[in-house]
């Protein structure tokens, strides 16, 4: 039986592999982005525990220096989830970036098997066709035969 052949085979081989690649891509950046939320989570609740040691502090007798040290610590804290938002930012950036180029590798993909399905379907109808006209050509040989046969036993 006749075999289907793509001759474009390779470059669908190539596109999905170029859309595996930005596949593993947006999802490192969705994994950094994870993570960097993670981060800016446990800051928060860093933070919020500080205050609240802070607070505690503030019955009683009060020391100067522990109010500095807890004010400086909230305030590096601070200063680090400002630093972490920032850096989100830019992976939300890079990632919507990455997700473009998913985008247009997966169309490209798309366009090939497209193609693919296209030639695959004028295929068998060639291949139909073929059998079709095989078909009707043994049809008219045997009629033909039969023919011969009825003139040579009259």
């Amino acid at each position: 039986m006749a075999r289907f052949i793509f001759k474009l085979e390779p470059l669908l081989k190539a596109r999905k592999l170029a859309e595996q690649m930005r596949q593993r891509e947006v999802a490192e950046l969705e994994r950094e982005r994870r993570a960097i939320e993670d981060r800016i989570r446990r800051q928060q609740s860093l933070l919020t525990e500080t205050k609240a040691a802070m607070r505690g502090e503030l019955t009683g007798l009060l020391a100067a220096d522990d109010l500095r040290l807890h004010a400086a610590s909230g305030m590096r804290i601070m200063h680090e989830a400002d630093r972490m938002v920032v850096e989100l930012a830019g992976v939300h950036q890079r990632t919507a970036r990455a997700r473009e180029k998913l985008i247009e590798a997966t169309r490209d993909r798309r366009a090939i098997e497209l193609l693919r399905e296209q030639r695959f379907e004028a295929w068998k109808k060639r291949l139909a066709k073929a059998e079709a006209n095989a078909l009707d050509e043994m049809v008219v040989q045997r009629a033909a035969r039969t023919d011969q046969t009825w003139e040579m036993n009259p």
